[in-house]
């Protein structure tokens, strides 16, 4: 495996701010080729496809494009991938389709470990319909989401479990396939959302035996849209229509008015991007999003070992969790400092990191509010060790 992240650096213009960006779970920096392909997408005649006119058929072609695309980033079919704006909004409609045919005593379960995004969709329609919401709870020291919980908290009440792939907050990656396992013996559906994961872990789709998955492109350096992805294609026409236009089939179903063209181009080429991070992937695209988010796997773990054992080494911080399977993400308090002035001061000294009140998310389950928040680290394609060393320095300067 050859994953050179000098070479993947030179990929990046934004990187000459000479700022060190931590701040990867709000979305990556955008590599050249991502930006290029809007670009050069925004300035060829683009119409609503349908039309027998090149213009048309441009149209048409980059949503098909961008549909493949995601098929091989998540390992399934093209028929099934569902094209938006952003993770948020994707799950919300998928959420009140699939609540069209709830009842009263029906049962969604749902994670403390989620992000709002794939938390709020279900509440909302569990409230609406009277269904009863159930929480997989998390370890509070480690951040682990027990998997085995889940056999007593599915039953055959229930409709639906959410899960993520991964915590963009503390980077734990729990135990899904057992989750999936534990829903299909009950009948229920699975929605998983890989928002955080889909950068750093090879995914797929048919062996993890969930029924829908979410990503969203930014968070590996794409532009502002998302996708659903559904194992089986046939489930959408099981689901209530969204759309604008009646009689719709396919991913259309779940897709409002015309497509930003330029936006999924991007896509497109985000996806060629992750693709080629090992630059000695060979094979289709599919097999070289394997082998390149394979070596990205490997690549980040050591850096975020590193960061880890710096970090903890530091006796005013305070690193929160320790899961075993982890993406490169890290949350951690300072003795007697709110996470507002430690992210000022990272900021002071050229470092981004976002805090975080606590107020709610995996925080606010912790009671990280009640210590002044934790500020959140998260590692990209393009960190190295010489940025982790400056982030500890910076750190053990922080009294």
């Amino acid at each position: 495996m050859a994953f050179d992240v000098a070479r993947i650096r030179g990929l990046f213009p934004a990187l000459g701010d000479g700022w060190i960006h931590f701040d990867g779970p709000t979305g990556m920096l955008v590599p050249e080729q991502v930006a290029s392909a809007v670009s050069t997408a925004m300035r060829a005649p683009v119409s609503a496809p349908g039309g027998a006119f090149p213009a048309s058929q441009r149209a048409e072609s980059i949503v098909t494009a961008a549909r493949r695309a995601v098929a091989d980033l998540v390992g399934t079919d093209p028929a099934g991938v569902v094209l938006g704006p952003n993770a948020a909004v994707l799950l919300q409609r998928l959420a009140d389709a699939m609540a069209d045919g709830w009842t009263l005593g029906d049962e969604v379960v749902v994670s403390r470990l989620d992000e709002q995004a794939n938390l709020a969709p279900w509440q909302r329609a569990a409230k609406r319909v009277g269904a009863v919401l159930r929480w997989g709870e998390i370890d509070i020291e480690t951040c682990e989401l027990p998997a085995w919980q889940y056999e007593s908290l599915v039953n055959h009440h229930t409709k639906v479990v959410a899960v993520t792939a991964a915590s963009g907050s503390v980077g734990t990656r729990p135990d899904v396939p057992t989750i999936v396992e534990l829903a299909k013996r009950v009948g229920a559906a699975v929605v998983v959302d890989a928002s955080y994961a889909a950068p750093f872990v090879p995914l797929d789709l048919r062996e993890l035996g969930a029924d829908v998955l979410v990503v969203s492109a930014q968070a590996w350096g794409g532009p502002s849209v998302g996708a659903l992805a559904f194992r089986d294609p046939e489930m959408l026409e099981r689901l209530l229509s969204a759309s604008l236009e009646l009689g719709v089939r396919g991913p259309a179903r779940l897709e409002l008015g015309p497509h930003p063209y330029p936006l999924l181009a991007g896509l497109v080429a985000s996806i060629d991007y992750l693709a080629g991070l090992d630059d000695a992937a060979t094979g289709s695209r599919r097999e070289r999003l394997v082998t390149s988010l394979g070596s990205a796997k490997s690549y980040h773990a050591g850096l975020l070992a590193q960061l880890s054992t710096e970090l903890r080494s530091l006796p005013h911080i305070m690193v929160i969790g320790d899961a075993m399977r982890r993406i490169p993400a890290v949350a951690f308090t300072v003795t007697a400092k709110k996470a507002s002035e430690v992210a000022e001061y990272l900021a002071s000294q050229g470092l981004c990191a976002f805090a975080d009140e606590g107020t709610g998310g995996v925080f606010a389950a912790l009671g990280v509010g009640e210590v002044g928040g934790a500020v959140r680290i998260g590692l990209a394609h393009y960190s190295n060790i010489f940025e982790v060393n400056q982030l500890v320095r910076v750190l053990e300067e922080l009294r």
